[in-house]
């Protein structure tokens, strides 16, 4: 490949902000492992399509921002020149388009959830993301993904929405610590996201409650309705332990590295937290696929920037 060509697949990298992939697969998993029946076929298609939407998130994204990135991130593929604005809009949209059909591989439920999630992946990006609705529409834009991979088993979302909800209030969190990364972050805000990973991380160690099982559990191990297992503690403080620390960082001096560096932390926080909802659901082995992720998004994170 010549020099210039390099650079084109750099600069795609980029765009797409390829480490950030790694946090995708288990949301799908962690969906699935929350009703009956083992992820199959299905649950690709899922997965895939999960990946399309969200690269076309990111290319879209970085099209709506064209006129911010270049007074704040000039550095940026659309500003700096290397990939075009028409480039960007068209992987977006062909990337939506393979999305979605790749749903509807998976069946009509899943079809059915991904719909509303690539509208909410359009409608952040092109306007909600500048709100106060910003945060909660990319919480929502989460939730749903986990919702999808629960399609894939059973058909239906009601057995995930307890680990939806757990995923997305994550997120919510993250989200508005990212907000302010490029200026620096608030103090109190970046407390919020700690106070907030201290509180999932005790949830996800305890044992489960009966309100739990009832709104999503049921297919709990009779280790997972008793004392938390101890992949699931294990998977539950290496979350802690990836958002905790950059968090703080940021909330003790909240200059623009160091926020970025907390949602860094807390984007790749996501990888454990969705092993730690697949151990919460009775099921070690999408915990353990997902958790095997980690170590890949923080190795590729040297290289291409997550946020």
């Amino acid at each position: 490949m010549t020099g210039e060509g390099r650079a084109g697949v750099s600069a795609w990298g980029e765009l797409l902000r390829l480490p950030a992939l790694f946090t995708v697969p288990g949301d799908v998993l962690a969906g699935a492992a929350t009703a009956p029946g083992r992820p199959g076929p299905r649950t690709l298609w899922a997965i895939s399509s999960s990946l399309c939407l969200y690269e076309a998130g990111m290319a879209l994204n970085d099209w709506a921002d064209q006129a911010e990135d270049a007074a704040e991130r000039p550095h940026r593929p659309l500003p700096s020149g290397r990939i075009r604005p028409a480039a960007a809009l068209t992987a977006a949209c062909a990337l939506t388009a393979t999305g979605l059909s790749l749903a509807a591989m998976a069946g009509r439920p899943a079809l059915a959830v991904a719909a509303p999630l690539a509208a909410t992946v359009w409608a952040y990006d092109l306007g909600l993301k500048r709100t106060q609705a910003g945060p909660a529409a990319m919480a929502t834009a989460r939730a749903l993904d986990l919702l999808l991979g629960a399609t894939t088993t059973s058909g239906g979302v009601r057995p995930a929405l307890s680990s939806a909800a757990l995923l997305g209030t994550h997120t919510l969190a993250l989200t508005t610590v990212s907000r302010h990364e490029t200026r620096g972050g608030s103090p109190l805000t970046t407390l919020t996201a700690l106070a907030t990973t201290g509180a999932l991380t005790l949830g996800l160690s305890r044992r489960s409650s009966s309100a739990q099982v009832l709104l999503g559990t049921q297919q709990l191990s009779a280790a997972g309705r008793g004392p938390a297992s101890p992949l699931r503690v294990s998977l539950a403080l290496a979350y802690a332990a990836t958002a905790a620390r950059p968090y703080l960082h940021a909330a003790l001096n909240p200059s623009p590295p160091l926020t970025q560096r907390a949602v860094s932390g807390g984007i790749r926080a996501t990888i454990p937290l969705q092993a730690a909802l697949s151990a919460r659901a009775g099921a070690p082995v999408s915990a353990l696929i997902t958790a095997a992720l980690a170590p890949l998004a923080a190795r590729f994170a040297k290289k291409v920037s997550v946020t």
